[in-house]
């Protein structure tokens, strides 16, 4: 259960480290597995200006963005249709582009199988664990 300013792990390669939600686009009071929000990047890794080529392109964000995400690991535990129960240590997003494709070309942890509900199957296959 992300609200608002919970602050969350970004685990691709998009150049952001943390981010902090800033609306819940499902309309409720909180975001669980699966769901979109509106972020502001919180810390970002440094863009080299030396770089040049596919490291530098990689480095999508900069401190200070607002970027849509969607949520892939909560502290909060989630229930399962088999009756056991999952929760993460950390809370951890993925960011999106305008058209709801993953920012980053690469997913840098594990994320949740209730994404597969959710529709959001890009981001299943490109982790490297689906839990």
């Amino acid at each position: 259960m992300i609200g608002l300013k919970g602050t969350m792990a970004v685990i691709d390669n998009s150049g952001a480290v943390i981010a902090e939600c800033i609306k819940v686009m499902s309309g409720g009071r909180y975001a669980r597995l699966g769901d979109e929000i509106v972020c502001v990047v919180k810390r970002a890794r440094p863009i080299n200006p030396s770089l040049i080529g596919t490291q530098a392109a990689s480095l999508k964000v900069k401190k200070g963005d607002v970027r849509h995400a969607v949520i892939v690991r909560t502290k909060k535990e989630v229930g399962r249709p088999d009756g056991r129960y999952i929760r993460f240590d950390d809370n951890a997003c993925i960011l999106l582009n305008q058209k709801k494709e993953p920012l980053g070309t690469r997913v840098l942890g594990v994320v949740a199988a209730e994404l597969r509900q959710k529709k959001w199957m890009k981001l299943v296959s490109l982790a490297p664990r689906v839990v």
